[in-house]
């Protein structure tokens, strides 16, 4: 599971009460009957279908559940709360992406008018594993390789994220682990307590962010690649991307904000080993605190911050008693 503060090299910093674990005391629906091969990838789409808090009974050791088909969120749903306990670890076998929600598709029910802007469904996945996730495609909306969240709201917490994928190339698909986008513009997602590795991707070996915010604590993001090359867009003769070997982030008026969190050896082919920023009306905001960034791999593009490309608001990201080098 996600690494200690000493294994990250950093201090942890306090996490704000809307961050934190959702409560699980009364599931929806529990997965499983008390053994492994009750666990199975049919139950679990049709436990986030059914949408609330989601529990497994999978029998006292760890478990791998091999995904057949992507689990959907259905946009009518106020929330849902996917808890491992520590224990489960959905495998998208390099075929499927693992979890997908997106509040503009009419296939799972569109809610409201004003679909990319919509406050729910509130998606929140704890205590749990990832692995092996993939989503194909080149626009924005096929990066995810586990989890496409689009619109409503999306926390992680006490989550494990190895070895995801999405396309290899290409200027605006993002995200090997996570994609995040739109949703209520004066609200944040969360990531938290929550590791990120072996993830490849055109952009954002670990998180796409795309006109969304998203605060991050207490993390780890090690060994992720944006492999794609030409950046957005893309340059004459290239397909495009190889930017944010850790994290991506192309939005407006909105922020990233990375806290008590360890950014270690990641690659960007053609920019950013660790952090991507643009703010295209350049009234985002990238702020980092207590963290660390070391040895992220980094051909150009950086203006003078190691790992990190920023272009926003202010001049320079603010940055407080962090490592950068």
């Amino acid at each position: 599971m996600p690494a200690s503060a000493a294994a990250r090299g950093v201090v942890d910093v306090s996490i704000p009460k809307e961050a934190r674990a959702a409560g699980t005391k009364n599931p929806t629906t529990v997965v499983g009957s008390g053994t492994p091969k009750s666990c199975t990838s049919a139950r679990v789409v049709r436990a986030v279908r059914r949408g609330g808090v989601v529990t497994f009974d999978c029998g006292p050791k760890a478990v791998v559940i091999k995904m057949r088909a992507t689990a959907k969120v259905i946009n009518t749903r106020k929330k849902v709360v996917i808890d491992g306990g520590g224990k489960v670890t959905l495998d998208g076998r390099g075929k499927v992406r693992i979890l997908y929600m997106h509040t503009c598709d009419k296939r799972q029910i569109w809610a409201t008018s004003h679909c990319q802007r919509q406050s729910f469904p509130r998606l929140v996945v704890q205590n749990i594993a990832f692995q092996n996730g993939y989503a194909a495609g080149s626009s924005a909306d096929d990066g995810g390789g586990a989890i496409l969240a689009r619109g409503g709201r999306f926390k992680a917490v006490n989550a494990t994220f190895r070895n995801n994928r999405c396309s290899k190339v290409g200027p605006d698909v993002g995200g090997a682990a996570v994609r995040i986008g739109s949703g209520p513009e004066d609200r944040p997602n969360y990531v938290v307590n929550s590791t990120f590795t072996g993830g490849r991707c055109s952009n954002g070996g670990g998180i796409s962010l795309w006109n969304a915010s998203l605060n991050v604590y207490n993390s780890r993001f090690e060994n992720n690649r944006a492999t794609g090359h030409g950046l957005n867009p893309a340059r004459s003769g290239t397909p495009g991307g190889g930017s944010g070997g850790a994290i991506y982030a192309d939005v407006h008026s909105h922020h990233l904000r990375i806290a008590g969190t360890l950014i270690k050896r990641n690659k960007g082919r053609s920019s950013s080993g660790a952090v991507f920023f643009v703010s295209n009306n350049r009234r985002g905001t990238l702020g980092i605190r207590s963290s660390t960034f070391v040895k992220n791999r980094d051909p150009a593009h950086t203006r003078g911050l190691p790992g990190i490309f920023h272009l926003g608001r202010d001049a320079r990201p603010t940055i407080v008693r962090s490592l950068i080098r």
